[in-house]
C-alpha cells in the first residue's frame, strides 16, 4: 500500500538564469521560479528552492534564461484574418480598405478560429498576455480561456455604418453594460472598455462610454493621435487635437490607456504625466503606416508610463513582442542618441510597464512571490545569443521569437520545448485557412 504524497508547490523552473524584472533588475544565476496556484511563491537560487520544495512537475532551465512573460498592451487579434492585405498605405488609405473587409468576413466563428491561431504565434513568441480590441470578444475570450491564455477583452464601441457584429451604436451601451455586470474577472485580468477614437466617435459618445468604464471600474483603451492625418481631422470636426479633446471631456486619469500617441505636443504630454495616463507605444505599426515616430523618450522624462504593443497582424504583420522590443530600443536612437530608449527601459515596457499600464503591476510584469505564475524560459544556447554578457542587452538586440522554448500562463506550461499543449497547432490553422 501506497500513500499519496502531497507536493509542496505545481511546478519548479530552475536551473536557468532568472531575470525577475523587479525594481531592482534582480538577476539570479543559477535560480529557480516556484509556483502554486498560478501564483509565484519564491524566486531564488536554484539549489535552496530544489531543498525547500518538492514539486509536481519540473523544468530543467539550465543554460536559458527565465523571464516574465511578455505582455502585448494593444492588439486586434482576429485581424491576422486580413494579414498582407493592406500593406503599403497610410492610416487612412488601411483603415479604408480594412473596415470594410471586418464586415464582410467577421463572425464568431472567425473570430474564435483567429484568435486560436494568433495565441499561438503568441505563446510561441513568449506572450503571456494580450489586451485585444476587436469585435466579438466573447468568441476571442472563449478561445484564449480554452488555451488557458491570458487575455483581456470586453465590449468596443465605434460609430460606424454596418458594423462586422450588426451592433448599431445605439444598441451597445445596454449590451456593453449587461456583459460588465455579469463579468467575474479571473485574477489577473480586469473589465475593460473599448472606445474606438475621437474620429470615430462623437464627443457625447465618448463621454457615455468613460461613464460607463468608470461605473464599472474598467479600464478605458482608446487610439490617439496615430498621425498628424487623423489630429487634423479631429481638430476639424471637434476644434481640438484628439487628447486636447480627451482632457477637456476629463477622459483622461490612471484608468486610462492610450494607445500610439504618436503626434503630441510638449502640452499634451504635460497632461498625460499630470492625469496618470498611460501610453502604448506601437513602434512596429507606426513606422509601416507612415505615422512616425512616437515622442517616447519625452514621455519617459515626463513620468508617463509607456508600455508596448504589437497592434493588429494587418498593420504590423507580427503578433512578436520581441520584434516590438528591438525596434522600441532601436528608432529612438536614430535622432543620434544612443542612450535613448536603452535596453533595460525597452524590455521593462513589454513586461512591468506594460503591465503598469494595464493597472495591473501588482499582479503581472515581474518574477517576484505573491504574482501570477506568468513566465517564459528562453534558450540562450543559440549562435547569435553565445556569448552572454548582459542579459537585458540580448533580450532587446539579438533575442528572437523563435528562441523561446517554454511558456507558462498562471503556473500552466502552454507550450514546453517548443510544442504547444493546450492548442491543436494544425487544426487551428486549417480553420483559420477554412
Amino acid at each position: 500500500m501506497t500513500t499519496e504524497h502531497t507536493s509542496d508547490v505545481e511546478l519548479l523552473v530552475h536551473g536557468g538564469d532568472v531575470l525577475s524584472v523587479d525594481a531592482a533588475g534582480t538577476l539570479v544565476h543559477n535560480g529557480a521560479v516556484a509556483t502554486r496556484d498560478g501564483v509565484i511563491v519564491a524566486v531564488g537560487p536554484a539549489a535552496e528552492l530544489r531543498a525547500r520544495f518538492r514539486a509536481d512537475q519540473e523544468i530543467d532551465a539550465t543554460g536559458c534564461l527565465v523571464l516574465p512573460g511578455l505582455i502585448n498592451a494593444h492588439t486586434h487579434l482576429a485581424m491576422n484574418l486580413l494579414r498582407g492585405c493592406a500593406d503599403d498605405l497610410t492610416l487612412q488609405e488601411f483603415l479604408a480598405r480594412v473596415v470594410p473587409a471586418e464586415a464582410e468576413l467577421m463572425s464568431p466563428r472567425a473570430v474564435a478560429a483567429a484568435v486560436r491561431v494568433a495565441a499561438a504565434e503568441s505563446i510561441r513568441a513568449g506572450v503571456t498576455t494580450a489586451l485585444d480590441m476587436f469585435w466579438y470578444h466573447e468568441a476571442a475570450e472563449e478561445a484564449a480561456r480554452t488555451a488557458g491564455w491570458r487575455l483581456l477583452t470586453g465590449p468596443t464601441f465605434m460609430d460606424v455604418p454596418n458594423p462586422p457584429d450588426r451592433r448599431d451604436y445605439n444598441g451597445r451601451p445596454d449590451w456593453a453594460h449587461a456583459y460588465l455586470t455579469a463579468l467575474r474577472p479571473a485574477p489577473g485580468r480586469r473589465p475593460v472598455v473599448f472606445a474606438h477614437s475621437a474620429y470615430t466617435l462623437s464627443p457625447g459618445q465618448l463621454t457615455d462610454i468613460a461613464e460607463l468604464a468608470r461605473d464599472h471600474g474598467a479600464l478605458l483603451h482608446l487610439h490617439a493621435a496615430e498621425n498628424a492625418a487623423e489630429t487634423a481631422s479631429v481638430v476639424a470636426a471637434h476644434g481640438k487635437r484628439p487628447v486636447e479633446l480627451l482632457e477637456s471631456l476629463g477622459l483622461l486619469g490612471p484608468d486610462v490607456l492610450l494607445a500610439h500617441a504618436v503626434d503630441l505636443t510638449d502640452g499634451e504630454i504635460a497632461a498625460l504625466a499630470r492625469t496618470e495616463t498611460a501610453v502604448v507605444h506601437c513602434p512596429l505599426s507606426n513606422l509601416k503606416l507612415g505615422c512616425g515616430v512616437a515622442r517616447v523618450p519625452d514621455l519617459l522624462r515626463a513620468g508617463v508610463t509607456v508600455g508596448l504593443g504589437t497592434d493588429g497582424a494587418v498593420s504590423s504583420n507580427t503578433l512578436d513582442m520581441l520584434a516590438v522590443v528591438r525596434m522600441a530600443a532601436l528608432v529612438h536612437k536614430a535622432g543620434g542618441d544612443p542612450t535613448a530608449v536603452p535596453a533595460r527601459q525597452a524590455v521593462r515596457m513589454a513586461t512591468v510597464e506594460s503591465a503598469r499600464a494595464l493597472g495591473l503591476a501588482g499582479e503581472l510584469g515581474s518574477l517576484e512571490p505573491g504574482k501570477r505564475a506568468d513566465l517564459v524560459v528562453l534558450d540562450m544556447d543559440r549562435p547569435h545569443l553565445v556569448p552572454r554578457h548582459h542579459p537585458w542587452s540580448m533580450l532587446a538586440y539579438a533575442a528572437a521569437a523563435a528562441d523561446v522554448r517554454d511558456t507558462v500562463v498562471d503556473g500552466r506550461v502552454l507550450m514546453r520545448d517548443r510544442r504547444l499543449l493546450t492548442i491543436d497547432e494544425q487544426a487551428a490553422l486549417d480553420e483559420l485557412r477554412a
